[in-house]
């Protein structure tokens, strides 16, 4: 009943920048976390950055002050700003989305997207 669509995610030489959206549609009265996590070959999948309804962020330590995660409600739509790309920023990045209805809030995750960074 919810999907979660991600766009935005290919290659990029170190020091670049990409965007990443996802975009909830479906049976949704509200959102209310958001965030995306990645997880790198042969690791476990980590969170990158977490924005609750009201606009609160939260960032991994290792990407603090180079990723910027925001949201339009309006939209459904959480992004990604990743600027100042370094290689072990290489994974996949999974959205992810605390979606109420009518009687509950269920977690939903985007099926992934590549993002690779070239040194």
């Amino acid at each position: 009943q919810v999907q979660l669509v991600e766009s935005g995610g290919g290659l990029v030489q170190a020091g670049g920048s990409l965007r990443l959206s996802c975009a909830a549609s479906g049976s949704i009265f509200s959102i209310n976390d958001m965030g995306w996590y990645r997880q790198a070959p042969g690791t476990q999948r980590e969170l990158v950055a977490t924005i609750t309804s009201g606009g609160r962020t939260n960032y991994a330590d290792s990407v603090k002050g180079r990723f910027t995660i925001s949201r339009d409600n309006a939209k459904n739509t959480v992004y990604l700003q990743m600027n100042s790309l370094k290689p072990e920023d290489t994974a996949v990045y999974y959205c992810n989305a605390a979606v109420r209805n009518i009687f509950a809030v269920r977690d939903y995750w985007g099926q992934g997207t590549q993002v690779t960074v070239s040194s």
